[in-house]
């Protein structure tokens, strides 16, 4: 792959999904995506009961966002990589 492609994320070297992010647009989405969990985390920690549910569907629609996202921009897809053998 050339590095003037459209990736967000590096491939990982061993096994199955995305590395780190390799663009700022990859770190800003990373950024958003942690944000959003800890805003789902105290909306959890209040215990109202309007607002744990709301912060359990922020949690989840963040997360399938952020996975969908991921899987769209790793350089060379996502894919089983084995390790090599010594």
């Amino acid at each position: 792959m050339s590095d003037k492609d459209d990736a967000w994320f590096a491939a990982k070297k061993v096994g199955y999904g995305s590395g780190l992010p390799i663009a700022w647009q990859g770190w800003a989405v990373m950024l958003l995506y942690i944000a959003a969990a800890a805003v789902a985390g105290l909306l959890w920690e209040t215990g109202d009961e309007v607002y744990v549910p709301t912060g359990i569907v922020l949690f989840l629609a963040s997360t399938a966002a952020f996975l969908l996202i991921a899987k769209a921009k790793t350089r060379g897809g996502w894919k089983w990589r084995p390790r090599k053998p010594d």
